[in-house]
């Protein structure tokens, strides 16, 4: 056999040891579980302004039942169905929601075994079939538009020694990972109302009338027990029937004016809507006996008169901008959580126990004395010659008539904000805490007191 022969052999069998070790070699095999660690849970939702409904469920171990919550836009509106299609100020936490889910990625993979769901908590708060009430996380849902589901996935419990991880689960998937999940998914219904109740700047407040009186329920009666007005000049408050040597206490005041512009509510319960359409009006006439009986349930009365009075007296509040509020506080209402911010329903709310709150019922009308018709200007020859042939008159003319015409303009949009007030609160009877309540429920013996003697 030739050299050459002997190459051409040698090298036919290296290769041949080759492709066999190549073929006889391990194989690296990587579980499907890890393929997509590290990926976004929802990497098809891009833009979080598509999200128009947000639902968290979660579980109260308790109660053995789950807990729903939602967000949703409806008819022109944001609203919250579980507390009676309430309007929500809820567009741009949603947005910041929907983007922090966005951003919610795969980081570590943890289990693929149904076994661990409970320790990790991640067991679906929706699932009939799972007999543990432990364990159960909290599910969020995300829709778009037509219903079209964005996001939807199991937050359970915190990972051991790394607080900012989760342990999260897709609900069709057993897979569970750990994860970053930087997001505040509130459920507490104050987080998505607008909390400025009034929408009333202190410094607007002109007087504040507190009407002190109690209901004979039977008569319809009332017992007026006093009623303290007070009224603000030069940032002096004085009030009515005030003797030489008293003074109205400045930082009780200031308190009270903090009370009314920090009013928030707890909770709301739906007027009938015959009633809220006759609130809307600001017609109390025509009221029928299905909404009289409505208002009485929490501590709202007719007298024989035709007028409307609660059993725990009134606040009314005037402002600078013509606006007038009137507060009428009612019945007690007992309990915590749902029961106080959505009710039970109509007759269902608890009318004793731990947790102390009130209702209110609010209105708002416009008072164009409380803004002063300012002069007219004399005539307006000015508008018919050239600025430079003005007097001295047609100056002063042309002046009146440019306030004349502001003043014309805030009386137009003070009123169309009253009606729009009235409009929002016709429809509700508030719920406020107790500590809210004391806050603005003053009387005389707490904000005049007697004036200090001047040191000589």
């Amino acid at each position: 056999m030739s050299e050459f022969q002997k190459t051409i052999s040698l090298t036919g069998v290296a290769i041949l040891l080759i492709l066999s070790a190549l073929l006889t070699a391990p194989t690296r095999i990587t579980p499907d579980s890890f393929l997509d660690q590290g990926e976004l849970f929802f990497p098809e939702f891009t833009d979080p302004n598509t999200a128009t409904t947000l639902e968290v469920v979660e579980y109260d171990e308790e109660t053995g039942s789950s807990r729903p919550f939602k967000v949703t836009f409806q008819d022109g509106m944001w609203m919250i169905p579980s507390h009676h299609n309430y309007p929500a100020d809820g567009q741009y936490r949603l947005a910041q929601t929907a983007a922090g889910v966005m951003e919610i990625k795969k980081d570590d993979y943890r289990s693929n075994n149904v076994a661990d769901h409970e320790s990790f908590g991640v067991i679906d708060p929706l699932d009939d079939t799972a007999t543990t009430l432990k364990g159960r996380g909290k599910r969020v849902t995300i829709r778009g538009g037509n219903g079209q589901i964005l996001a939807d996935m199991i937050i359970g419990s915190s990972v051991e020694g790394r607080s900012s991880l989760r342990f999260v689960r897709l609900p069709d998937q057993k897979r569970v990972y750990a994860a970053q999940v930087d997001i505040d998914i509130s459920t507490q219904f104050e987080d998505w109302i607008e909390r400025d109740l009034l929408q009333v700047e202190t410094r607007n407040i002109q007087q504040v009338t507190l009407r002190d009186y109690s209901i004979d329920e039977r008569t319809r009666s009332i017992n007026q027990r006093g009623v303290l007005t007070l009224d603000r000049s030069d940032d002096i408050w004085k009030a009515n029937q005030m003797a030489s040597g008293q003074e109205v206490d400045s930082a009780k005041m200031d308190e009270l004016l903090a009370g009314i512009d920090d009013l928030s509510i707890v909770g709301v319960r739906p007027k009938p809507e015959g009633l809220s359409k006759t609130l809307a009006r600001a017609e109390l006439a025509q009221v029928a006996q299905a909404d009289v009986l409505s208002l009485q349930n929490r501590g709202y009365y007719f007298t024989r008169d035709g007028n409307l009075v609660s059993n725990e007296g009134e606040l009314e509040v005037q402002t600078s901008d013509g606006i007038v509020y009137l507060l009428r506080f009612g019945e007690v209402l007992y309990g915590s959580g749902e029961t106080v911010t959505a009710g039970g329903g109509e007759d269902g709310d608890e009318t004793s126990g731990p947790g102390e709150n009130r209702y209110l019922f609010i209105t708002a009308s416009f008072d164009a004395k409380l803004l002063p018709e300012p002069p007219q200007p004399e005539n307006t020859a000015f508008l018919h010659k050239a600025e430079e042939e003005w007097t001295d008159s047609d100056r002063s003319n042309k002046e009146l008539q440019d306030q004349y015409a502001r003043w014309q303009e805030q009386v137009a949009s003070n009123r169309l904000l009253s009606d729009k007030l009235n409009n929002r609160f016709a429809a509700w009877y508030y719920v406020i805490s107790s500590d809210s309540f004391e806050k603005v429920r003053l009387d005389r013996s707490d904000l005049v007191k007697d004036k200090e003697a001047m040191a000589l």
